[in-house]
């Protein structure tokens, strides 16, 4: 792949403490995405233009469009549910007990319509993976921050890490559950693999947390190209803009020191990079 001719051509200088979950929205044209720890969503034009924010009554960790315009499908720190940012109005559908997990961390809507989260529980191994259709279900067990999550363009296989493994899995799809997996990736000692997207070639894009890059990876896990960001701490990626070319990538200060700070100014922005590489849209969520 043609790295070289990617080009930075907007950053959006919202400084977030943990920027995360990023999406484009092809309905109003806008990007998407949260401050988990600032406790709010964001929206802006592919060119940062025209950006929004709106407070949420807890920690959105991850979240999905809905078939319902202004409707959002969340994960909120403790549990599922729908929200509708214009109004600050939430609507619980699920809150398991968290058994040793600190809250919802990643998420995202599979090509179904249903809304699967995962929680983190650093050092604990007590994270799960679940997927919401109506019911709750869990699908990975025994994890200790569940991230990554993402599913080929023809919805057969799925895309999940456990971070602080440092482990990117595949796994086949059966009936629209995790079937068998496989070690797909693994990241270098001190980069850790955080949110991720596909393109629509079926290569994967993850953002490395702590490595100051975005990693792309073919479907059989050879990397093919890895771009440079100017932030250590890079945390979710995806495809926007009007033909899907822009490559948006968020992140984080969390944990900085001062002077790391100083060292990083740029740490918590936003990132748009046009590429000759074309996403793919994000799932939407279907109203149970």
């Amino acid at each position: 792949m043609a790295i070289d001719t990617v080009e930075l051509v907007a950053e959006i200088a919202v400084g977030c403490e943990l920027g995360e979950g990023v999406l484009w929205d092809d309905i109003e044209q806008r990007l998407w995405w949260t401050d988990i720890l600032d406790q709010c969503l964001y929206s802006a034009a592919i060119d940062g233009g025209e950006l929004k924010r709106w407070p949420a009554p807890e920690a959105i960790t991850a979240f999905g469009f809905t078939s319902e315009l202004g409707q959002l499908i969340c994960s909120f720190a403790s549990g599922i549910g729908y929200f509708w940012p214009a109004t600050g109005q939430r609507q619980w559908l699920a809150r398991p007990a968290l058994q040793g997990a600190a809250r919802f961390n990643d998420g995202r809507v599979d090509p179904w319509g249903n809304f699967w989260a995962g929680t983190l529980s650093p050092g604990a191994q007590k994270a799960k993976l679940y997927r919401y259709d109506g019911r709750l279900s869990e699908e990975r067990v025994g994890l200790e921050i569940a991230n990554g999550l993402c599913w080929s363009p023809d919805g057969k296989r799925a895309y999940h890490a456990d971070s602080p493994r440092r482990e990117i899995h595949e796994f086949t799809l059966c009936g629209g559950h995790l079937g068998r997996g496989r070690l797909f990736a693994r990241t270098p000692e001190g980069v850790f693999p955080d949110g991720a997207c596909t393109d629509a070639a079926g290569n994967l894009w993850s953002a490395q947390w702590g490595g100051a890059q975005v990693v792309c990876y073919s479907n059989t896990g050879a990397v093919i190209a890895t771009l440079e960001l100017p932030v250590s701490q890079p945390s979710c990626v995806a495809f926007g803009g009007p033909q899907l070319h822009h490559l948006v990538v968020t992140s984080a200060w969390e944990n900085m020191t001062q002077t790391e700070r100083k060292r990083e100014p740029r740490a918590g922005n936003v990132f748009v990079y046009r590429t000759p590489f074309q996403g793919r849209l994000c799932d939407r969520g279907q109203i149970k």
